[in-house]
């Protein structure tokens, strides 16, 4: 007779086929993320991991055969991309002392946010591919959904900061010294940060308390509190609600705000600029609102939806958008289309060309009078 005890590994894999039988007799069919799911498990059970009875796997995004190599490359190529810019924001607002202000401050830590939040679960994601491995050991899948929820609701709160920075500035300009000092940026940066971190770690710590079903097996490609809510073997209900207020007023709230600021900007724009200062305030509060929609509208979609529907390949999907896409987009949205952002590239350009250029001289006059000096 069987028995779990002398092969804990395959406890697992037992009660998983015995549950496929159960649903078999009830004409149970066992859909495409199913196969891929249960595939993964049977491999990792082949490798002999003796840790697989506390660590965690991930199903991953990279899950449709032959086009794997394809969509890794994408994903790599994003991840670079976004790096690349918002590194470069990043030290160019810090070498230009013209872009020491309020505005340049906050979008300075919005591409830290962005920085830090992509490499939170692309590098994972990489690695499993290249590796083949799935694993993501407790306290690292604990980790990360610590610091993707705290990078995620700084981000939220900051966005909402920034289109208050924007409405001062154009609504009230008189007061913006005042409203929106170095002392009052400062506290509230520091707000956001705070109280983002004091909420993921009240998550985090809830989250992972919880009784773990013994397949942990997270159909993901990153350890998100919806993906890991549907691995807990109790009721999970009077949670989701205070995952929906948490959504509600960390995601909802900054959101409506941004609507509210730029609305208001148009408005008074519309009263006093010109056709063409219309135009260009038109532009650029729509595509600010665009990338702003969808790192809201994507991320409320994914923590104020009852378990009940969630779907994990539509999941998935949407967590692209606000993991990888927005924070590949902020940098240029919010730089490439500002004058002042351009001009003080063409400047550090131009210092660059300069010193290139006197230093190739410098060298060529050297090696000159070193050649005299031996003839």
């Amino acid at each position: 007779m069987y028995s779990s005890k002398e092969h804990p590994e395959n406890s697992t894999v037992f009660n998983i086929v015995i549950l496929l039988s159960l649903k078999g007799s009830q004409h149970y069919y066992m859909n495409v993320s199913d196969v891929i799911s249960f595939d993964i498990l049977i491999s990792a059970m082949k490798t002999g991991n003796q840790s697989f009875g506390t660590d965690f796997l991930l199903v991953g995004l990279f899950q449709y055969g032959q086009i794997n190599s394809l969509l890794f490359v994408v994903i790599a190529t994003l991840f670079t991309v976004a790096l690349t810019g918002n590194i470069m924001l990043i030290h160019l607002i810090w070498l230009d002392t013209r872009l020491h202000t309020p505005m340049y401050f906050l979008l300075s830590q919005l591409s830290i946010i962005d920085l830090m939040y992509i490499s939170t679960t692309v590098p994972n994601m990489v690695v499993n591919f290249l590796s083949q491995s799935k694993t993501i050991t407790f306290m690292g899948c604990e980790i990360q959904t610590y610091v993707f929820l705290a990078l995620g609701g700084t981000e939220a709160l900051l966005l909402g900061f920034m289109s208050y920075d924007r409405y001062i500035a154009i609504c009230h300009p008189l007061h913006y010294p005042v409203l929106m000092s170095k002392n009052i940026c400062c506290l509230v940066v520091a707000c956001t940060w705070a109280s983002s971190s004091v909420s993921a770690i009240i998550h985090t710590l809830h989250v992972f308390q919880l009784p773990f079903c013994r397949s942990r097996l997270i159909n993901h490609f990153f350890c998100e509190v919806p993906a890991l809510l549907s691995l807990v073997c109790r009721d999970t209900s009077h949670y989701e609600y205070t995952v929906l207020l948490s959504g509600l007023t960390i995601l909802l709230l900054p959101f409506l705000a941004i609507l509210a600021s730029y609305a208001r900007v148009l408005i008074v724009v519309f009263q006093m600029s010109s056709g063409k200062g219309q135009a260009k305030a038109v532009s650029t509060c729509s595509s600010h609102l665009i990338v702003a929609s969808l790192f809201y509208a994507t991320a409320l979609f994914t923590y104020t939806r009852p378990h009940s529907l969630h779907s994990p390949s539509q999941d998935k999907v949407v967590a692209v958008f606000y993991t990888i896409i927005t924070p590949l987009l902020n940098p240029f949205i919010y730089s490439l289309r500002n004058k002042e952002v351009t001009g003080a590239v063409r400047r550090l350009l131009g210092y660059w060309i300069c010193c290139r250029k006197y230093d190739f001289r410098s060298l060529c006059s050297l090696r000159i009078n070193n050649l005299k000096s031996c003839s």
